[in-house]
């Protein structure tokens, strides 16, 4: 699967796009109609200790799932949109095979 990955502001390291990519690869195995995912990495200006953000959209055949994380780490933000994306496909997947 492709993943196309989009650093806000900054330059993301090897390690964190090798991370991302090992994750984000492994929903293709959920569904079979993924096409490929953009990932989108910002950091909140606010104070807070959690402003790493986290924006996977995963394109499948007929539309796009979306999820949104913010996290104290690139890591812990981009494992729990890919556990929301997990979620949603399985859903998708339930609805397709009940039409």
């Amino acid at each position: 699967m492709n993943v196309q990955i989009n650093a806000v502001n900054f330059k993301a390291d090897q390690k964190l796009e090798d991370f991302i990519q090992q994750k984000v690869g492994k929903l293709g195995q959920y569904y079979d109609g993924v096409l490929g995912s953009e990932v989108i990495l910002k950091v909140d200006a606010s104070e807070k200790p959690q402003n790493k953000i986290s924006e996977i959209r995963l394109k499948i055949k007929g539309s796009d799932l979306f999820a949104k994380k913010q996290s104290d780490t690139f890591e812990q933000a981009t494992d729990n949109a890919v556990e929301a994306l997990r979620r949603q496909l399985k859903k998708h997947k339930e609805k397709v095979r009940g039409k």
